[in-house]
């Protein structure tokens, strides 16, 4: 039987909290616009949609943990205080952006939190460069891909439906039931996996395993913990993404979720850990510009551009600060 020191019980904790509010902050990405467009109701949209959560996975395999918590930094060189003080950072940006009702990236505010903390315990030589170009290449392109995915798959479905009847938004309502199922699994398997990278990171760091594989009990009570945090709902972030941008309609959500399922579900195959909310954001503007540039509100995406570009750098600062007042406890 694995025995903990109180260090990594503080870890586990405080990772799980993490990933919480990670579903907590992402929910609003995957129910949003089922919601907006009367698909289905609140509570229904978040049940169906936290189930699928948990399950994605089991399904998916975790090469993402792998990345993220294997191939960004080096586990020989890396110190308790390092990774605590990166999930403190992600942690209260998560809060802060919550509040002010900002759908900010999770990943950003860790990726960024490991670096900025890392970097002044151990210098930069702890960096593996390779596996850090792989985390921001997905970070970068991913939104970008979903943006014009959500375009032409937009324009494709609106020129197959042309002199279509009204009946056809049925269609449209029904099938965001099983698109919501597809990008909730992938949303699942993407960040749930970047708990699971930390938390077992952090049982190598102190020992407890000897070397870095992803433990069952691990991905079980990372898949629970952020399937909770969607189930629980942030409707602030669900008010912003389900109607700031523009008024949603039925082909806007099915559109849009099939782009955003495509997308981040190719890059947790691959190992690479994107931002649910920077691809479903996109997504969503890319199906809204395709019928008329005007019809979004670019002010308001503009905004959170902004709080994108901010949380890496921010985060970095925040959890470097964390980290030297961690030092001296660990």
């Amino acid at each position: 039987m694995l025995e903990f020191p109180l260090s990594v019980l503080i870890l586990i904790a405080l990772a799980l909290f993490f990933d919480f509010l990670n579903g907590f902050h992402d929910s609003s990405n995957i129910v949003a616009t089922i919601i907006a467009s009367r698909a289905l109701s609140g509570r229904q949209a978040l049940a169906i949609t936290a189930i699928a959560e948990f399950a994605g996975p089991f399904l998916f395999g975790v090469a993402v943990a792998t990345t993220l918590g294997h191939e960004v930094l080096s586990d020989s060189q890396l110190k308790m205080s390092v990774i605590l003080a990166a999930l403190v950072s992600a942690i209260l940006w998560n809060l802060l952006t919550w509040w002010l009702g900002i759908p900010s990236s999770s990943s950003h505010a860790l990726v960024g939190g490991l670096i900025g903390a890392a970097m002044v315990e151990s210098g930069i030589g702890i960096i593996k460069w390779a596996g850090l170009a792989k985390v921001i290449v997905a970070l970068l392109i991913s939104p970008i891909i979903g943006l014009l995915i959500g375009y032409l798959l937009t324009k494709l479905v609106l020129f197959l439906a042309r002199g279509a009847s009204p009946a056809i938004n049925l269609f449209f309502k029904r099938s965001q039931i099983v698109t919501a199922v597809a990008l909730a699994l992938s949303h699942g398997t993407n960040d749930a996996q970047k708990t699971m990278g930390v938390i077992t990171l952090g049982l190598v760091t102190s020992g407890v395993l000897n070397e870095f594989e992803v433990p069952l009990w691990v991905i079980a009570i990372s898949a629970a913990a952020i399937a909770l945090g969607t189930w629980t709902g942030g409707w602030r972030l669900i008010r912003t993404l389900g109607s700031k941008f523009f008024k949603v309609r039925p082909i806007h959500g099915f559109t849009t979720q099939i782009a955003s399922a495509g997308v981040i579900l190719g890059a947790a195959l691959s190992g690479g850990p994107v931002s649910t909310t920077q691809v479903v954001s996109s997504a969503i503007m890319g199906s809204g510009s395709a019928e008329r540039i005007s019809k979004v509100r670019w002010q308001v995406a503009g905004d959170i551009v902004m709080a994108w570009f901010l949380t890496i750098p921010i985060s970095a600062v925040l959890a470097a600060l964390v980290g030297m007042l961690l030092r001296n406890w660990f």
